[in-house]
């Protein structure tokens, strides 16, 4: 699989206007494009993950899934109103939740998609963000990422 974006390409420094708002962003989620799917694909996810977040297990901050097979790509914007299912994310609400890292340096963010082989995840609404991403890996058949990055030094320079 491959997974790719305009408007943050691998490797970049992402743009204050798919940050939150505290960071001086938007918090718009930004375009996602996938391809070479496994053909026994039946849904799709997408996640976002700051593994560099000083938590001591990293910040989520976008869980996605339910996508339905026959998309490839995704939007900017992508809210709650979207036809797919998302979760709460680490800040503790719906969506997409932007990059806005403490001082110092730049943080990483891995976007992922994820081909699943069922049509649609059985999470019950009350699981916790832990057991969403349980199932959904449970489910995943491949996989494509890429990263980019965004910190202190990025905020005050744009």
């Amino acid at each position: 699989m491959h997974l790719s974006s305009a408007a943050i390409p691998d490797g970049s420094t992402i743009e204050p206007t798919h940050c939150e708002p505290s960071c001086g962003g938007q918090n718009i989620s930004p375009d996602l494009t996938w391809s070479d799917a496994p053909e026994s694909a039946k849904s799709f996810a997408v996640t976002c993950f700051d593994p560099d977040a000083p938590t001591g297990s990293g910040w989520w901050h976008w869980i996605a899934f339910d996508i339905p097979q026959h998309l490839t790509s995704l939007d900017p914007d992508q809210g709650p109103q979207a036809s797919m299912r998302q979760w709460t994310n680490d800040y503790g609400y719906l969506g997409y939740g932007g990059p806005c890292p403490p001082p110092g340096p730049a943080h990483r963010y891995v976007f992922t998609v994820y081909a699943l082989d069922v049509d649609t995840l059985d999470v019950p609404d009350d699981a916790t963000s832990a057991g969403c991403r349980f199932t959904l890996l449970a489910h995943a058949i491949d996989s494509a990422s890429f990263t980019a990055t965004f910190g202190t030094e990025q905020r005050r320079s744009s």
